[in-house]
């Protein structure tokens, strides 16, 4: 896909993400609440960074020094399940002013690591995709672990307003978005990280790298 077009295909997603229904629906349904938290960092924001990286305005090539893959990873870590925190969740979720902070912070999060892992020039791009292979690998993991967690627990972990949307209860509609971290925060990262690491395994002719292979 095009950079022009990925980034605005991010953008689309951001606004049907924050501006249609899922913002309404998460009072009522931790599943809408992590869908959108989904949306923004497994969809939206690898598309914008898509957009941007190796262009005209990829921060990256700019100030590469505030683009450190592994940091970046281990940023989005806190900030992920810091909002997962039971209090935080509840704040944000029946709070306009909350749920604008855990949205900002995690579309920001969400840029930093996968700009980290896709921008910069090509002086030190092998370097790059190597750190942000493992950056990718680690937030895959987490977000994994974090979905598991959800998706197995025996009672709710967080309270609604009323009944849960959808019908369900207030442990399946818990479960259901446990899931959804599952399939798109686990999958979406893994990707780019098998992305960053077909790139690494092929030289510019498109032939395998026996440097790399070998020191793999």
């Amino acid at each position: 896909m095009p950079r022009q077009a990925c980034l605005v295909a991010g953008l689309a997603v951001l606004a049907a993400t924050w501006l249609g229904p899922l913002p309404r629906l998460a009072a009522h349904s931790f599943a809408s609440h992590m869908l959108m938290h989904m949306a923004v960092v497994a969809v939206a924001a690898p598309l914008v960074a898509a957009g941007l990286a190796r262009g005209r305005w990829d921060p990256v090539a700019r100030r590469p020094w505030l683009f450190p893959a592994l940091p970046a990873s281990a940023l989005e870590f806190v900030v992920v399940w810091g909002w997962h925190a039971p209090a935080l969740h509840h704040a944000a979720r029946h709070t306009p002013g909350m749920l604008l902070l855990e949205q900002g912070s995690f579309l920001a999060v969400g840029l930093l690591v996968w700009l980290a892992a896709f921008g910069g020039g090509h002086a030190r791009r092998h370097d790059r995709a190597g750190a942000g292979i493992a950056a990718l690998l680690m937030t895959s993991m987490h977000m994994t672990l974090l979905g598991v967690l959800l998706a197995v627990a025996d009672r709710p972990l967080y309270g609604h307003h009323g009944e849960a949307a959808f019908g369900l209860s207030a442990l399946g509609d818990q479960q259901l978005g446990g899931v959804l971290m599952l399939v798109f925060g686990g999958v979406a990262y893994l990707a780019g990280a098998l992305v960053l690491l077909a790139g690494l395994l092929r030289r510019p002719d498109g032939r395998p790298d026996e440097g790399v292979v070998a020191d793999a």
